[in-house]
């Protein structure tokens, strides 16, 4: 259990800052480029967990670089090298301070949102007579604005995002539609291996020349909801809860164990068990998702190995 990578303080030459967010350390290389470390930290409402699960860093970072390969023709993104399995080097970018989000299907949040009988969700309706995870008419955007280390992320409308000024008209509507082409791509991606895509999230950036890139990580397990597509409606006609490929397991572990993140209330212990469980899971997620056998990398000194990794490549 000691082979896993909480956290960085690695000192790059060149190196303008540290910035930690949940999950990820990203370090700015001379205003330039940005070296991004996938840590194997688990974030669950907007609460980082004390123990990290094996394997969880190199997974986020190996499905987000594959993606934003199998997307980069639809939209442009920030990502330049992958030096070492943990990490994704790219341009520097002025992060946009909304997540995009996106839902096909009526899940999670939403779901959550809906069964306390709102109809509205980030300014856009949503039709009566739903069932949890049933399939919304065409998707919806429903942002949120991004919050530092600890905090949580809000819902917000796309007009409150354009009145309060937090983006622009004319990059949201270039937010938008890459989001939705995305979406669409993800769709499909999902469906050639048996899967539904069911939400997620897109971050974006500007770079230095002005230019609109997606950032940070894409269509992994963290940022986004799959379900089993093989009986799928057979669950919904039966009112059976889906079976699922997504972080909601850990989120529904600790809803079951009186956590949700809310003043007072305490993480439940995770044993050396239930943590395996997680890893293992995860590493059937990266299978599913990218139709690849998982490798696991060396993990016994992951500090010196990324920044060995990371070093031969900035020189």
């Amino acid at each position: 259990m000691n082979n896993t990578i909480i956290d960085t303080n690695f000192n790059f030459p060149n190196q303008k800052s540290l910035y930690k967010g949940k999950v990820r350390a990203v370090y700015n290389i001379n205003d330039e480029q940005l070296v991004m470390v996938a840590t194997d930290r688990l974030s669950a409402f907007d609460v980082v967990m004390p123990k990290g699960i094996p394997y969880k860093g190199q997974i986020l970072n190996q499905i987000a670089t594959k993606m934003m390969k199998e997307t980069e023709d639809l939209v442009p993104n920030w990502l330049v090298a992958t030096p070492d399995p943990n990490v994704a080097v790219g341009h520097l970018c002025e992060p946009f301070k909304v997540e995009m989000v996106i839902r096909g299907y009526m899940s999670g949040h939403a779901a959550r949102e809906y069964k306390a009988g709102k109809r509205v969700l980030c300014g856009v309706p949503m039709p009566e007579g739903m069932k949890e995870n049933d399939k919304f008419p065409s998707p919806i955007i429903t942002p949120a604005t991004k919050a530092e280390m600890g905090d949580h992320d809000e819902d917000i409308s796309r007009e409150d995002i354009l009145k309060r000024g937090i983006v622009s008209e004319e990059d949201y509507l270039v937010l938008e539609d890459y989001t939705k082409k995305l979406f669409q791509r993800g769709t499909e991606i999902a469906a050639a291996r048996g899967l539904i895509l069911v939400d997620t999230k897109y971050e974006f950036g500007k770079t230095k020349d002005g230019k609109i890139v997606l950032i940070d990580e894409i269509h992994t397990p963290d940022s986004s909801r799959y379900f089993y597509a093989d009986g799928y409606q057979e669950r919904q006609d039966k009112g059976e809860s889906q079976k699922q490929l997504s972080k909601e397991f850990v989120r529904q572990w600790l809803i079951a164990n009186d956590f949700q993140g809310l003043e007072g209330q305490t993480v439940p212990f995770m044993s050396d068990e239930y943590i395996e469980s997680v890893s293992e899971r995860y590493i059937e997620l990266y299978e599913n998702i990218t139709g690849d056998k998982f490798v696991k990398a060396d993990v016994s000194d992951i500090q010196s190995r990324i920044e060995a990794n990371v070093l031969t490549y900035l020189k």
